[in-house]
């Protein structure tokens, strides 16, 4: 709302603020934040749509602890300053530029790379988050730097998909992209009605893998319209799922793409074909699994950390933005003053897809 003003003359907007470490009552939805200035090559991006994911509920929670102290109150990257608009999922427009950033990118539509790195190669780490060590897009406008937008102005993906895209798909392709994922070989994805999941789902297919998801039986038939070409009912204990995938997969499979963790994950290991991959992002079901680590060596396994992605990775997933051969599945949308609701309905663990906030004025 740039209209809007303060009494000083300053532009206003709507954005969600976290204030402290707990829970929902410590987002506070406020309509007199300052519209921000991009410095230096910066530019100011009109939020046009923006998604939920794991990491806002984590965030606010403090529930990442630390290397001294795993119960201790902290955000993916250690402390948070507060307040702080959270929102790593952005697509918008760019709306303005600031010193050293060419004016072609006004009015482009863009999806913004959440992530800062530790350098400018293309496997740079990451060293921080939108959304967590800086304001994210759980606002109107968000400043972001020059290096983190991708144009998709021709994308035939709507802007609701296109933000469905960053930190999920974003975690999806550093996971496939780390374990080597080819096509013709065949790849089971744990947690697959989930971001992360189905993300991997829908980019393992399209780079020609043969997809077998783990899901909940209700949720099979959209786990299969992403792209998987089997699916598995994870209802039961995790010695049914291994049980499941060695009936599918005698002869075994290339790799595992898990969101899951826990023990889960460690009997997975053994449905490997030699050489096979286990490629872990996720420890819902347990942080801290028994592996019998002759599984691993006698076999020439790799188990495999990955988190989020490197500009390269994300570089590759704004490809399949731009040619439309990846469509995000929206599972349900929220005005911004509602994100206490559209969290809420995201907890639940009913949907299947993802869940964004639009803002108010676009509702």
């Amino acid at each position: 709302m740039p209209d809007e003003t303060t009494m000083t003359g300053e532009a206003t907007m709507t954005g969600v603020v976290l204030t402290a470490f707990g829970g929902p009552e410590v987002l506070v939805v406020r309509h007199d934040l300052p519209v921000p200035h991009p410095a230096r090559a910066q530019v100011r991006v009109r939020v046009v749509a923006a998604a939920l994911n794991n990491t806002d509920v984590w965030t606010r929670e403090g529930a990442y602890g630390t290397a001294d102290d795993p119960d201790a109150r902290a955000g993916w990257l250690g402390p948070i300053a507060f307040p702080r608009i959270q929102g790593g999922d952005v697509a918008g427009v760019v709306e303005a530029v600031g010193p050293g950033v060419v004016d072609g990118l006004v009015g482009r539509r863009v999806l913004v790379d959440p992530a800062r790195y530790a350098d400018s190669g293309p496997d740079a780490a990451i060293v921080a988050v939108m959304g967590s060590e800086y304001d994210g897009g759980f606002a109107e406008y968000v400043v972001v730097d020059v290096d983190r937008v991708h144009d998709v102005t021709d994308s035939p993906l709507d802007d609701e998909q296109l933000a469905c895209l960053p930190i999920a798909s974003g975690t999806a392709m550093g996971m496939l992209e780390r374990g080597g994922v080819l096509a013709g070989e065949t790849v089971v994805v744990t947690g697959a009605s989930g971001g992360v999941g189905l993300a991997a789902v829908g980019l393992a297919a399209a780079r020609g893998a043969r997809v077998t998801a783990v899901t909940e039986h209700a949720k099979a038939a959209l786990v299969e319209s992403a792209g998987a070409m089997t699916t598995l009912d994870r209802s039961g204990p995790a010695h049914d799922v291994v049980t499941a995938v060695h009936a599918t997969h005698p002869d075994g499979v290339d790799a595992v793409i898990d969101v899951v963790g826990g023990d889960q994950l460690a009997r997975l290991i053994d449905v490997l074909r030699p050489g096979g991959r286990a490629v872990v992002a996720g420890a819902v079901a347990g942080a801290v699994p028994a592996i019998d680590l002759r599984r691993l060596y006698l076999h020439n396994r790799k188990l495999i950390g990955s988190t989020m992605h490197t500009p390269a990775h994300f570089a590759k997933l704004v490809e399949h933005a731009r040619a439309g051969d990846v469509r995000p599945r929206v599972a349900a949308r929220f005005p911004l003053s509602s994100i206490v609701e559209a969290q809420a309905r995201f907890l639940r663990r009913e949907h299947v897809g993802k869940i964004v906030v639009v803002p108010d004025d676009r509702r």
